[in-house]
């Protein structure tokens, strides 16, 4: 490349939980070794970048949120760029390349990104290289590490070509004809990321070609399976490629010597995050793992390191700057979250056993990745379970405080009507467990879930009650909350249009507000007209798991439910012909009933709970009902939803 050639591009980053951030470093971190200079910044600080001016290459990192909402640190940016008044030409100079963060677990896929992605088109930006959509269901890396690999080659050609420009540009000025680019036509880059070699360009990974220390190991080991701690052939024989070492830009300082009542309000809809703290238990395993159990009550002092290199370093904002060890652990950071390929590479340098540290190393590189999948991501492997498993390694409390994101407070949504019962929040959970596994041989309960059946368990079993006073009543537990308006998962804003809901398990949650507020919206408005209201349930078994049925049952006799349809996957019938298991089989017994609803009086439609195993297939069941009766083919009936889900009348609100 000539040396006169510009070698900035701006980095845009936009991120809800981090992982955008993160790879916008990594990005950050590699482009020196390519003789790059990255000028970055998140997508919410416009007052440092300017895309109107901008010309060199951008490079945009952006992940997705909600049920498919740009992140929060996009919603300026893209309010910005979605003005109609811009001309279609308004981005003709910009350079552009993006990847996109998603979970195809949920029907948008990636459509915080493919929104940006939509609109810079739409305003004539180009690409320079082919557009990214990682899929964090399956693993981001998969994805994100060859797009990454590519991307010098890309931003390179993109240089080249921007040389020309201008070349081609002042002489037309100076009237003098361009002269021939040297080396213009030699790399003829295809960005198709499954052409790519990792062989092309520099690598800014470490490159390791010493084998297996211990030749006695490898020769026990060659038949074996491969474990979180065990390698084979070839993975255990070949050459890696890891990611480079992050730099270290915190310094820990050990120093030795804390809810109130507020006005929440809410609709029938709405959810709300309970901020969570970790397992006490996991907390004092990890602390006496690091050895710092004698210092739990220390104040620490977190500070960014001088002379780091980590480019706009900070303290993070979930680190207090001042507090006890035991709360940094127990209330900042997800202790149980999935270990990246960066925290890895940074836990190789805190290993002594030859073994272990190549075991780590193949963990974290390209050639471990079916490795990484198997045995950390989809065991669920946390820390500690590293820890356990990696005896040797004995990582700063520093290097924690970098690596381990923040503790996300958990969502639930509301089951109550603050109309109906003012100053009262109902909502219900389901205790999510882990069972055991040969990489995480521990069973475990969900952080949040688990620490919430804890606090209930006295009310639920008063005769083993542990916190009763001597007096014999109880102390209250109070949990901090926060409120998650949902801008659509709304009860229509008129109430004679029928709607459906569909909420199996604890998915019923949301709809037994709905109808609390329609009870006492029927109870004060009497002359009010009111639509059809239908409620699909299901749950297990009828005797165990039929959440709210007193409730449901008398919002059936007082007219407030129009409507009630139910189903139990587990139990037995002694019927001729089996009843429906579950809910999207009852859906499909009203097919008249659910096209006149949602087709011929505009009503809506409403799915709450697991995605996978249910909500995917309620819409199939109602593609295959419009289809159906409508007498339009599948693709047809596909189309009818899609414009449903436009116009914001099938509304959904799943988790994975």
């Amino acid at each position: 490349m000539c040396c006169d050639l510009k070698r900035r591009f701006l980095l845009l980053y936009a991120t809800q939980k981090g992982q955008a951030k993160a790879i916008a470093e990594e990005i950050w971190q590699q482009a020196g070794a390519h003789g790059l200079e990255a000028d970055m910044h998140c997508m919410s600080e416009m007052d440092k970048y300017n895309l109107e001016t901008e010309k060199d290459p951008v490079v945009i990192v952006i992940s997705t949120t909600g049920t498919g909402d740009p992140p929060d640190t996009a919603r300026k940016f893209v309010k910005k760029i979605q003005d109609v008044t811009l001309p279609p030409d308004h981005f003709a100079h910009l350079q552009y390349a993006l990847l996109g963060l998603g979970d195809s677990e949920y029907t948008f896929f990636c459509n915080g990104g493919k929104t940006v992605d939509r609109l810079l088109q739409e305003l004539g930006a180009q690409h320079f290289y082919d557009t990214g959509l990682a899929d964090d269901c399956v693993g981001l890396e998969i994805v994100v590490d060859p797009w990454i690999d590519g991307l010098w080659l890309a931003l390179k050609e993109a240089f080249i070509l921007q040389k020309e420009k201008e070349d081609m540009s002042s002489n037309a000025v100076s009237g003098t004809p361009p002269a021939a680019s040297p080396i213009g036509n030699e790399l003829n880059l295809s960005s198709e990321v499954q052409n790519l070699k990792l062989e092309d360009g520099v690598r800014s990974s470490d490159v390791l070609t010493q084998k297996v220390v211990d030749t006695h190991l490898e020769a026990s080991t060659r038949d074996a399976e491969p474990s979180l701690v065990r390698s084979v052939p070839p993975v255990s024989q070949c050459a890696l490629n890891i990611p480079a070492l992050p730099p270290e830009y915190l310094e820990v300082q050990f120093q030795d010597t804390h809810g109130e009542d507020t006005v929440f309000d809410y609709q029938p809809g709405d959810a709300f995050c309970v901020i969570c703290p970790n397992n006490v238990k996991e907390v004092e395993e990890l602390l006496q793992i690091l050895g710092l159990s004698d210092k739990e009550e220390y104040f620490v002092c977190v500070k960014v390191k001088q002379g780091t290199k980590k480019k706009g370093a900070t303290r993070p904002q979930h680190i207090p700057e001042r507090s006890t060890l035991k709360f940094l652990l127990t209330w900042c950071l997800e202790i149980r979250a999935i270990p990246k390929k960066a925290f890895l590479r940074a836990l190789v340098e805190c290993t002594s056993d030859a073994g272990e540290k190549r075991r780590l190393q193949e963990l974290c590189s390209r050639q471990g990745a079916s490795d990484y999948t198997r045995f950390i991501r989809d065991s669920n492997v946390c820390l500690l379970d590293l820890l356990h498993a990696f005896p040797s390694c004995r990582p700063s409390l520093s290097l924690l405080i970098e690596h381990l994101p923040k503790l996300q407070a958990r969502s639930y949504s509301v089951s109550s009507s603050n109309f109906y019962q003012p100053g009262r929040l109902c909502f219900v959970f389901n205790i999510v467990e882990f069972s055991a596994c040969p990489a995480r041989p521990v069973p475990r309960k969900g952080v949040c879930t688990g620490w919430l059946a804890e606090l209930v368990a006295p009310l639920l079993h008063p005769s083993k009650n542990t916190l009763a006073t001597k007096g014999g009543s109880s102390s209250t537990e109070k949990i901090s909350i926060f409120a998650r308006p949902n801008n659509t998962f709304h009860l229509p804003v008129d109430p004679s249009v029928p709607f459906m809901m569909v909420g199996p398990g604890t998915g019923i949650s949301p709809f037994i507000g709905f109808l609390q507020h329609r009870q006492k919206l029927r109870e004060e408005h009497t002359d009010w007209e009111f639509g059809e209201a239908w409620l699909f349930f299901g749950c297990r078994h009828q005797d165990r798991d039929y959440l709210f049925k007193d409730e449901l049952k008398c919002f059936l006799e007082n007219g407030t439910l129009t409507h009630l349809k139910v189903c139990f996957s587990r139990d037995s019938s002694t019927a001729e012909v089996a009843p429906p298991k579950y809910v999207q089989d009852v859906l499909r017994l009203y097919p008249k009933e659910v096209t006149r609803v949602l087709l011929k009086e505009r009503g809506y439609f409403y799915v709450c709970g697991d995605k996978k195993h249910m909500a995917d297939g309620v819409s199939e069941a109602v593609v295959d009902i419009l289809s159906m009766e409508m007498e339009a083919d599948k693709l047809e009936a596909m189309k009818m939803l899609a414009v449903l889900r436009e116009e914001k009348r099938y509304l959904q609100d799943v988790w994975s």
